[in-house]
């Protein structure tokens, strides 16, 4: 988480809000990066989906089973899809985001049905470091 947790704050360094993510396999990182959706005018850029795709190129396949998402926030609807379509094994994410989160918030994207892979999840990892980031960030944007 930190490493993640040190995305976060490049992001918020390059204007972006500050969430960032990392994709560990084996123990390894494979992927790590902040959010991007203002510098590539992308609002799929989300940490989330941009360590998804590099790790998905990385190991030259769609299904990411044997590997951990790390990421600050918790991980909003379009995230949460992308987490079930790559298939990975687990969600660590540092604040929650009852706005607009959808993994223990909002829609709770996992507990559906119609879902059809649920990563195990476990949320609150450095919970003040990562939601402080996002204070300072929108107190310095009123």
């Amino acid at each position: 988480m930190g490493r993640a947790l040190e995305e976060a704050e490049n992001a918020a360094s390059r204007g972006e809000v500050p969430i960032g993510a990392v994709l560990v396999r084996h123990g390894a990182i494979i992927a790590a990066d902040g959010n991007r959706t203002r510098e590539l005018a992308d609002p799929t850029a989300h940490a989330e989906m941009l360590v998804i795709r590099a790790g998905a190129a990385a190991l030259g396949t769609d299904r990411l089973s044997d590997c951990d998402l790390y990421v600050t926030l918790e991980p909003c609807t379009m995230c949460a899809g992308a987490i079930a379509w790559a298939r990975l094994r687990r969600v660590y994410y540092g604040a929650a985001d009852p706005k607009g989160g959808a993994v223990e918030s909002g829609v709770r994207f996992f507990a559906q049905a119609t879902c059809h892979h649920r990563p195990d999840i476990y949320g609150g990892f450095r919970e003040s470091e990562a939601a402080g980031l996002l204070r300072e960030f929108f107190a310095g944007r009123r």
